[in-house]
């Protein structure tokens, strides 16, 4: 079963943001942490159902990063301005991202896209939600533990969605943060998305898909509990092989990458008008998946 509302999934476990933005807040005995963060533009709808949930605030030591993509990372200015004592964890080869010279400037500009898609640029006069160069944090890795008493969580490293990816499970609750290195449960579909290296992002998702998982905290389009969830991992892996083959025709057809793209998402669009991203950047989105899938088929002939 598919769930997009805010609220509680369980007892220690919240789901905040919006439908196509979610946050999750992981509770323990000695603080809380937020797992993933989300568009910039739902800063305001945090602030509020902190209010409604009676979530204490200060009790968030920890924001977890599961990768450097700027739909997933606009809550992080302003939280860790408004809590300077927060940590803020991501993997190594995040941190080297934000490092690079043109990772700001395009997060910046991608949140802003999306928050004028969405309505909210005028959230930009009200908060502050840029990033600039202030933000440091914490390496994490393969194998690491978080302890908010009581609580653990275990990282997994899943390349192919982004380089930096990473995943989050708390063994205790059976919960699995997959971010988009799993599938998107949007509508009745899930959305496949290896966008930095495909073949790595199926990888990954056989490396995901014996894992024990009665709640999948997907970041876009809300959570999956029950039956759904148990199968959530396999059935994205078939999904995965599906758009493969969608995309190793679409290439095959036109032999040019920029013309496969438009044609898979133009079909998209027709039918999904109302997905987050707008269309110039899932065509971008496109485009790289398509180029490594290329690459493949033009090293076989």
């Amino acid at each position: 079963m598919r769930i997009q509302r805010p609220g509680k999934v369980r007892e220690g476990l919240w789901c905040l943001g919006r439908e196509e933005s979610g946050v999750y807040l992981l509770e323990g005995e000695k603080g809380s942490m937020l797992i993933s963060g989300g568009m910039s533009y739902i800063v305001p709808d945090l602030l509020q159902q902190f209010k409604d949930f009676q979530i204490d605030e200060n009790r968030i030591t920890n924001i977890l990063i599961l990768h450097s993509h700027f739909d997933h990372v606009g809550i992080i200015p302003f939280f860790k301005r408004r809590h300077s004592h927060l940590e803020v964890l991501g993997s190594v080869r995040a941190w080297e991202i934000f490092g690079m010279e043109k990772t700001i400037p395009t997060i910046n500009e991608f949140s802003r896209n999306i928050a004028r898609r969405m309505g909210k640029e005028h959230l930009y006069s009200e908060y502050d939600l840029e990033w600039r160069n202030d933000i440091s944090g914490k390496a994490i890795r393969e194998g690491d533990q978080i302890d908010l008493g009581g609580v653990e969580v275990s990282i997994l490293e899943i390349p192919g969605h982004s380089s930096c990816c990473l995943a989050a499970y708390v063994p205790k609750f059976k919960t699995l943060f997959p971010t988009d290195g799993g599938g998107i449960p949007f509508k009745d579909t899930i959305i496949t998305s290896g966008n930095s290296n495909f073949t790595q992002y199926q990888e990954s998702l056989e490396r995901l898909k014996d894992l024990p998982v009665e709640t999948y905290c997907a970041d876009h389009y809300g959570y999956v509990v029950g039956e759904e969830a148990q199968s959530f991992i396999p059935q994205t892996i078939e999904m995965a092989k599906r758009k493969r083959t969608e995309m190793e025709e679409a290439y095959r057809a036109t032999r040019d990458i920029d013309a496969a793209a438009k044609k898979l998402i133009t079909s998209f669009y027709d039918e999904n008008p109302d997905y987050f991203l707008s269309p110039e950047i899932f065509l971008d989105v496109h485009r790289q998946m398509i180029r490594h899938i290329a690459s493949i088929l033009e090293q076989k002939t």
